[in-house]
């Protein structure tokens, strides 16, 4: 069973940053893809952002491009979702999954294991 915590969360003043962190709790997971999602009050889960295991190619949403960046550590079985220039749409609970590849995918079905989820709370 493959264990995924996320923390970093908080309450933020629109324009400063956060680091969110994923921690898989099993080293194997170093072979999948990791993807952060989010979900605001009211609205569907959306994709935000993702990473491949070897961490080479990444993608993310059209929302969030050009401020926030996704990276990993393979040795510390952890991914980070740097947020820069938050917004007050930027709200929501953050998720990080395990992908069933080693790619990432925009779309939650592909994902294995989930996180419970960490607040991010984006005032102006």
């Amino acid at each position: 069973q493959v264990q995924v915590e996320e923390s970093g969360g908080g309450s933020v003043q629109a324009g400063t940053s956060l680091r969110l962190s994923c921690t898989v709790s099993r080293r194997t997971a170093s072979n999948n893809g990791i993807g952060w999602f989010r979900q605001a009050p009211g609205k569907e889960r959306e994709f935000v952002a993702g990473i491949d295991w070897r961490g080479g190619n990444t993608g993310s949403a059209d929302s969030v491009k050009g401020r926030f960046t996704i990276s990993r550590d393979n040795a510390r079985n952890t991914v980070y979702l740097q947020m820069n220039s938050l917004k007050p749409e930027d709200t929501a609970v953050y998720y990080c999954a395990v992908s069933l590849r080693n790619t990432y995918s925009t779309l939650s079905s592909q994902y294995r294991y989930w996180g419970q989820g960490t607040q991010v709370t984006v005032s102006s």
